[in-house]
């Protein structure tokens, strides 16, 4: 559970989370419980770039005429409208005010977020011909279901989102796509030994030495933000009778299929693996590892997410962990950062080959981009390659 990122899904249809690893990555109780993810992972290095100087600024002339269209790639059309959205998002999901940026930061944020948008049509062009079953959509949309307690949650977040069920479905449909032509670019390329495994694991030994670890599975009461008394009484009240179901002996897993309002919690029976003490919110921790072996918190645990009853499953005492139980992991961390490193090869050739006009009045330097080569930029609707290290997953 060491993953930094929480799930995103039904933004899934902008960072579709058919990772190129075939994983997903899991919630824990320190990631946010929300599964929206409202600014597009193509504009969050902008994001990123454009805070840089940019507080305490105050109001500040910071107009840039844009031509419509931006950009033309390969004869398709990136409009200025297009742009511009794209752009809000960034400065919304950064919690800036565009009052503040100079015009030379808006600007370099326009071109690194127009380099993502010219690397999505060229993934949407070579990807037009790759034939996706109604079967292949549907079985991806209920497995996203099945990440949220009920039928209305999904609805209210899909409410949320801006979208309606056929445009998901559209969108998601179009992300398949381009994950499936982009899986068929690097197909044999990602090819590891057991001898590549066991040199990483030799090179990066102090990855693999873990902390005192914990395995619990828990129940999730979630209480949102500024709820009312009434709302964090009941919440408390149903963790207090779960406990006392446990407590006669019910299964625990079963218990939270049924009553954890977790994301993803229905598929797991609320499992959370084996983590480490920093990994998850301080009361978590602290009544996780306080815990003997096999039993059930007797109070339920509040935290920012709500109130949890955790049950206790197993513990690791700090130490190395031997590469036999690391190997696994190991292979498939090299296997993804061949994929990567074979990805961002292949669009750097097809962002040569392809024919770009871009309308943008020159950005002042390359490197206030945020040192980002503008032809390595992967297309964010469709990559969501994990980073997280083979001893974080080992540790799952």
């Amino acid at each position: 559970m060491k993953t930094k990122k929480a799930l995103s899904l039904l933004a899934a249809t902008l960072t579709v989370p058919l990772a190129l690893s075939g994983a997903h990555a899991q919630t824990t109780p320190s990631d946010s419980p929300s599964v929206i993810a409202k600014t597009p992972a193509s504009t969050a290095g902008a994001a990123k770039l454009m805070s840089k100087g940019a507080a305490g600024s105050g109001a500040i002339s910071n107009v840039v005429p844009l031509k419509d269209p931006v950009a033309i790639v390969d004869g398709v059309k990136i409009s200025k409208a297009d742009l511009e959205k794209a752009f809000k998002e960034a400065v919304a999901g950064s919690g800036m005010s565009p009052s503040t940026l100079t015009a030379d930061q808006k600007l370099q944020g326009y071109h690194q977020i127009l380099e993502g948008m010219i690397m999505e049509k060229i993934v949407d062009q070579k990807s037009a011909d790759v034939q996706v079953s109604d079967a292949e959509v549907n079985a991806e949309i209920e497995r996203i279901k099945k990440q949220f307690p009920s039928p209305d949650a999904f609805n209210a977040e899909l409410k949320k989102s801006g979208q309606t069920m056929d445009q998901f479905t559209a969108n998601l449909k179009k992300s398949i796509r381009e994950t499936n032509w982009m899986k068929s670019q690097i197909k044999g390329k990602d090819e590891v030994s057991d001898a590549d495994a066991q040199k990483f694991y030799n090179d990066n030994i102090k990855q693999f030495a873990n902390p005192d670890m914990v395995k619990a599975t828990h129940i999730l009461f979630m209480v949102p933000q500024g709820a009312p008394d009434s709302v964090v009484k009941a919440k408390e009240e149903a963790a207090k009778a779960a406990i006392v179901r446990a407590n006669k002996g019910e299964d625990f897993s079963k218990l939270a299929t049924e009553l954890s309002e977790e994301p993803g919690a229905k598929q797991r029976g609320g499992d959370l693996g084996f983590f480490a003490k920093e990994q998850m919110v301080p009361e978590f921790a602290a009544a996780a590892f306080s815990q003997k072996v096999g039993s059930v918190s007797q109070t339920p645990v509040k935290t920012k997410f709500g109130y949890h009853v955790i049950k206790v499953t197993d513990k690791k005492p700090a130490g190395t962990m031997p590469f036999a139980e690391a190997k696994e992991n190991v292979i498939t961390y090299l296997q993804n950062q061949k994929r990567r490193e074979a990805f961002k090869a292949i669009m750097q050739q097809q962002r040569q080959a392809a024919k770009i006009e871009i309308f943008l009045p020159p950005a002042a330097s390359a490197s206030a981009m945020g040192g980002v080569s503008s032809s390595a930029v992967a297309p964010s609707k469709v990559t969501a390659l994990p980073t997280t290290s083979p001893a974080e997953k080992s540790a799952n």
